[in-house]
């Protein structure tokens, strides 16, 4: 199941975890990105608290925490190499995989369509 927040992070839900990244949309807004901070695998955050850090050549910015839930797996391939997430937002440049506290909060969340209409705006 496909969801993306109003802050630009998607998410792919998998039973209860979640792999999280930044949109494609996102990676154009902050432009070739040359650093990424990732959580600690092992951390509890709550829907809306900073989980991770982008610096691009224009700004650094928060990465959000989409859903309550812990810290299972992180990419470490995007701190070596952060233009993966630039070339492959949605694939290679995944950012962190978590255990979701309550799947059905995701419902919450923008699908593909809504989230298309979301960025026309």
């Amino acid at each position: 199941m496909l969801k993306f927040t109003d802050e630009h992070e998607w998410l792919n839900i998998e039973g209860d975890v979640a792999t999280v990244g930044i949109t494609e949309f996102a990676t154009k807004q902050l432009g070739d990105l040359v650093f990424v901070q990732l959580p600690d695998v092992g951390t509890s955050l709550d829907k809306g608290e900073g989980a991770a850090v982008v610096e691009s050549v224009k700004a650094a910015s928060d990465v959000y925490c989409p859903l309550a839930g812990e810290i299972t797996e992180i990419n470490s391939a995007i701190v070596d190499d952060p233009e993966l997430v630039n070339n492959d937002p949605m694939g290679e440049g995944w950012f962190f995989k978590i255990k979701l506290k309550n799947v059905a909060d995701a419902n919450a969340l923008f699908d593909e369509s809504g989230y298309k209409e979301f960025i026309k705006e």
